[in-house]
């Protein structure tokens, strides 16, 4: 895919949902020089440098904003950006594009194009927190090629990997079996370690053998860098995200699947207490 050039007035910005992994894809946009505003229910006295550009009042948010990038948790929260409490759509007028990079239901994906008259894109994003402050997150592309070249400089600055896998809803179906597949590892790896302890195995020497053999998976890779590793779940946490991503992987699960092992992943992400050092 090639870039074209845009004016920074073609690709002005709100980033919705300004947390672990929006606040740090803010930055990276105005570290490279876009035009880009943060939007957060929190006050933004919450945050720290980059507090100047984040926003509780959607009544601030530029009017000639063209892309919404939103990173908000859920669909619940989804609603109530575009449609209900902040009614984002109907404060942004000029809005070209819709790029939703939370991992949602691709059920509900393919229903939210036809209902915004905008363009919406799918671009859920891979690698945690550590990957978005590096600017290296992954990201599954949903949308026809003229309209992923357009966003792509974007794409670039909070970036470094870039799957485009069809049209509108094929990046977030791709993202929830993605995830499907880190939850799995994440409840494996997690068990593994427990069992490694009740053998007096060391950490750190075992999580080295993995990352060298047939067992290796991100999770225990990266178990040193990625912020929820050691995690146990709840509901407002990245494990308890995890959770929510399998159960999106189930929504769009074909008729007739055996969704045994995706339930039972489920019950073991549910299941995960801290882990200390």
């Amino acid at each position: 895919m090639s870039n074209t050039d845009h004016t920074a007035a073609d690709l002005k910005t709100v980033v919705a949902g300004c947390g672990r992994m929006g606040e740090p894809m803010l930055a990276a946009l105005c570290a490279a020089g876009f035009d880009a505003t943060g939007f957060d229910v929190r006050d933004p006295s919450h945050y720290g440098p980059d507090n100047r550009t984040i926003t509780d009042d959607p009544e601030k948010l530029p009017s000639d904003t063209k892309i919404l990038i939103s990173v908000v948790r859920d669909i619940a929260q989804t609603e109530a950006l575009l449609f209900t409490d902040q009614s984002l759509l109907d404060r942004l007028p000029e809005l070209t594009h819709v790029v939703i990079s939370s991992t949602l239901s691709p059920r509900y994906i393919s229903a939210l194009k036809d209902r915004i008259s905008c363009t919406v894109i799918d671009a859920p994003m891979s690698g945690a927190a550590i990957a978005a402050q590096e600017a290296r997150l992954s990201f599954m592309l949903g949308g026809s090629d003229s309209d992923i070249d357009y966003l792509m400089p974007l794409f670039s600055a909070m970036g470094a990997h870039f799957h485009h896998m069809g049209d509108t809803g094929a990046g977030m179906a791709a993202k929830v079996l993605n995830n499907l597949l880190a939850a799995t590892n994440t409840a494996t790896t997690r068990l593994v370690l427990d069992w490694a302890d009740a053998a007096q195995i060391d950490e750190k020497k075992l999580l080295d053998l993995i990352h060298t053999s047939s067992g290796q998976n991100w999770l225990a890779s990266g178990f040193e860098e990625i912020e929820f590793a050691r995690d146990g779940f709840a509901d407002d946490n990245t494990i308890g995200i995890l959770k929510k991503d399998v159960e999106s992987a189930l929504d769009a699960a074909p008729p007739g699947a055996d969704t045994t092992l995706p339930e039972t992943v489920i019950r073991h992400i549910r299941a995960l207490k801290p882990r200390s050092r």
